[in-house]
């Protein structure tokens, strides 16, 4: 398991993360919370290379805004 980042803000239905540092999870790689449910796929990166964003699909049953302010992992 590898820590994405915090859950900053939801845009367009999206969950964006700032990533921990400049290693990151790929695109397309699942993105779980602590209790190892899944919260989505990342779908983008952007932003600074040092620290970039994460944009993340939510999974069906998941609503982005309940993870706000979470530290998420990959899978």
């Amino acid at each position: 398991m590898q820590r994405a980042g915090e859950a900053v803000r939801t845009a367009q239905g999206l969950l964006i993360l700032r990533a921990s540092s400049d290693e990151f999870p790929d695109v397309g790689s699942e993105i779980i919370d602590e209790s190892l449910t899944t919260v989505g796929r990342i779908v983008d990166v952007f932003g600074p290379v040092d620290r970039p964003y994460l944009a993340v699909t939510p999974a069906d049953d998941q609503r982005p805004a309940t993870f706000l302010g979470a530290t998420l992992y990959a899978r």
